[in-house]
């Protein structure tokens, strides 16, 4: 098969289009408004999402936006970074997609189902599955894939925690970081977390989490009582995975630990979540309770070792 008949498409959540309330608020009803990621009822959802979160957090968030907002969205910017690093390395087109927002997946799709693209793999950027986000780019695939009479053959890579070289580029980057700056008293590995009921309906995503951080703290020789996990961004007042990050940090900085470093193996792009909500958010957390030093350990980006570990990856299912 012809390097031309094969393509990738990089996935990752997506952001809206500019630092405004007005596209804060087009994101924010597109991607609320995804069952996967919300599983409320849709008739109380309805009025909830239009008469109570759209009318008033677009601005809050908004702002938040500007505070990591350069030429674009970084989790934009560095998508197309990763996208064009590993298009240099496999030797095959490679693009970038978002689930919500630009650039749209589907459009993606298309584009390359009418150039006569027989091949596409899929990477969803998230190296822990869960059903509200690799989930959700599934249904957006199926729902494409209703819609076409002729389709490609498709590779959904599911996730790649298990991932080796993933695992040792993560590994590697806190080494890294810890040789230039020094150990702290703590590691915290952070993941975006997912309300509970939906890991008690099945998802095993927390479970892939936790052995995500296992995994990584064993090849950085950590002892148990130097590193935890934990999960962060929970929004409404029904439980999420536990335990919290903001309340894990304001613990120990209230029990004495004086220094801290986060890391997010969960994201393969830094985004507002990590930017703003780790970054500096979580970092006042910890100082005001009595915390000396908190440093945030940014994710792998567009680094080498991470195209190159998502080289790996995509080998697997490339057609030979």
């Amino acid at each position: 098969m012809a390097a031309d008949d094969t393509a990738v498409i990089l996935v990752n959540l997506g952001t809206p289009d500019a630092p405004t309330p007005g596209a804060v608020r087009r994101y924010l009803k597109e991607f609320l408004s995804d069952r996967r990621v919300v599983e409320a009822p849709r008739p109380i959802w309805f009025f909830v999402l239009r008469l109570f979160i759209l009318p008033f957090r677009p601005g809050r968030v908004a702002k938040l936006y500007q505070s990591v907002w350069e030429h674009d969205s970084p989790i934009r910017t560095i998508t197309f970074q990763q996208a064009e690093g590993l298009q240099q390395r496999l030797g095959v087109p490679v693009h970038a997609a978002m689930t919500y927002g630009q650039p749209s997946l589907t459009r993606k799709l298309d584009q390359l189902a009418d150039e006569g693209v027989q091949t596409v793999i899929i990477l969803p950027l998230y190296p822990q599955y869960s059903g509200s986000t690799t989930g959700a780019v599934a249904d957006l695939l199926a729902r494409w894939m209703l819609g076409r009479r002729e389709i490609p053959t498709i590779h959904l890579i599911k996730d790649y925690w298990q991932d080796e070289g993933w695992q040792q580029s993560m590994a590697d980057s806190i080494a890294d970081f810890r040789t230039e700056h020094g150990a702290a008293d703590k590691l915290l590995f952070s993941f975006h977390g997912i309300p509970l009921s939906y890991q008690e309906k099945g998802d095993l995503y927390g479970e892939r989490c936790l052995s995500t951080a296992e995994q990584i703290a064993a090849r950085l020789g950590l002892a148990p009582g130097q590193w935890q996990a934990c999960f962060q961004s929970r929004f409404g007042s029904q439980p999420w995975l536990q335990p919290y990050t903001d309340v894990t940090l304001a613990g120990w900085g209230e029990d004495g630990i004086a220094s801290v470093q986060v890391v997010c193996p969960g994201f393969a792009a830094d985004c507002l979540e990590t930017l703003e909500e780790i970054a500096v958010e979580n970092r006042d957390i910890f100082l005001s309770a009595g915390g000396s030093s908190y440093a945030y350990i940014d994710a792998l980006n567009a680094s080498n070792a991470h195209l190159n570990a998502l080289e790996g990856i995509c080998r697997k299912v490339l057609p030979r």
